[in-house]
């Protein structure tokens, strides 16, 4: 089973799950995807995708974008699956502290919630700090990334293939065309 694992605030609804969704139906191969919309509380998240990992009949690949790339890492290492991750998030409990005590709004459900001490608190118990084996990933990242630092992606990700792209946006705005590269992967 290949998972899309989205970032914060997003859904299945997102641009790159649907591309990938889309891409996949058009070729027959609609039933081997997952996407599922994940609770804001990142410890519900994993459970989530813990559960469909399970009811893989293969070994699951992941798909993480932003926060769904910090996930994707740390599913990764803990049953030793390949990732590819879009734009990841990296030491994301850092980049969202700012966040604690202010509301949220999913961009495409419109449900709403606070984000607290627990939510930073969980994320921090999610982080793969070390990556024990690069060869079980591919990075897509753009250098305009308006959101995360393409660099730090780099340099946590050393080792994995890797395919960093001038200019574009946190969205990965050409994300479609690398598909057939993320399934080759």
């Amino acid at each position: 089973m290949l998972i899309y694992i989205h970032g914060f605030n997003s859904s299945s609804q997102s641009g790159k799950a649907r591309q990938m969704s889309e891409w996949l139906a058009s070729r027959g191969l609609g039933e081997a995807w997952a996407c599922p919309d994940l609770p804001d509380r990142p410890a519900a998240a994993i459970a989530r995708l813990e559960t469909l990992i399970a009811l893989s009949r293969g070994p699951a690949k992941l798909i993480g974008s932003s926060l769904g790339g910090h996930y994707a890492t740390w599913l990764a290492e803990k049953h030793g699956l390949k990732a590819v991750l879009v734009n990841p998030c990296v030491d994301c409990h850092d980049k969202l502290a700012e966040m604690v005590g202010k509301l949220q709004k999913n961009w495409h459900s419109g449900a709403e919630y606070l984000f607290t001490a627990d939510h930073l608190a969980e994320l921090r118990e999610l982080e793969a700090v070390r990556v024990s084996r690069p060869e079980r990933y591919l990075l897509l990242a753009e250098t305009g990334d308006e959101v995360l630092d393409f660099r730090e992606a780099v340099e946590r990700y050393a080792g994995a293939r890797q395919i960093v792209l001038e200019g574009g946006d946190h969205g990965f705005s050409r994300f479609e065309q690398y598909i057939p590269d993320i399934l080759a992967f």
